[in-house]
């Protein structure tokens, strides 16, 4: 099954509600994408809209849409989001990276990071970066994508009562 690419869609009400429905899906099977399981509509939606809002081709942020080529049905998406910081304008914090769980282990991860690249190279950018949640062995994925371990914050991410994981952040350069 092959993806289509889309960089910055028309955020229509299809597409936002696609993107919520993702983000839900994706979380209850596991995904670190800023919640923890169980969650539903009623807690993504509002963070979602939040994400979408500065996002476009004139906003600080660029949405980089996959969907199934045959159905058209929404595959994964991430941000290229912008430090907000003139002295780091030159590469991108890539987040809320997801592929929809019954999708996964076909490659799609890999080739919406590969699309990533391809724009980020583009807009002439040195580098992205991201940060995963420690102890899902994602950083494997991601080194396996050309990505490096550049920090780690021990315990930063607070998932429960007595469940801190690490913050590692990964870094592409692009030159």
């Amino acid at each position: 099954m092959t993806l289509r690419f889309a960089l910055d869609p028309d955020l229509t009400p299809e597409l936002r509600a696609a993107v919520t429905a993702l983000w839900v899906d994706a979380t209850n099977a596991g995904g670190a994408v800023g919640f923890v399981p169980p969650v539903g509509p009623e807690q993504v939606r509002p963070v979602a809209e939040r994400e979408l809002a500065g996002a476009g081709p004139d906003g600080p942020d660029r949405l980089l849409v996959a969907y199934e080529q045959e159905s058209g049905r929404t595959a994964g998406l991430l941000f290229l989001t912008s430090p907000r910081f003139d002295l780091m304008e030159h590469w991108r914090l890539l987040t809320r990276v997801m592929v929809h769980p019954e999708l996964q282990g076909r490659g799609h991860g890999a080739a919406l990071l590969a699309e990533a690249e391809r724009v980020a190279r583009d807009q002439g950018l040195a580098g992205l970066r991201l940060t995963v949640r420690g102890g899902l062995g994602l950083e494997d994925f991601y080194a396996r994508c050309g990505y490096k371990e550049v920090g780690r914050v021990p315990g930063a991410i607070r998932v429960a009562d007595g469940d801190d994981r690490d913050e590692v952040t990964m870094w592409l350069g692009l030159h």
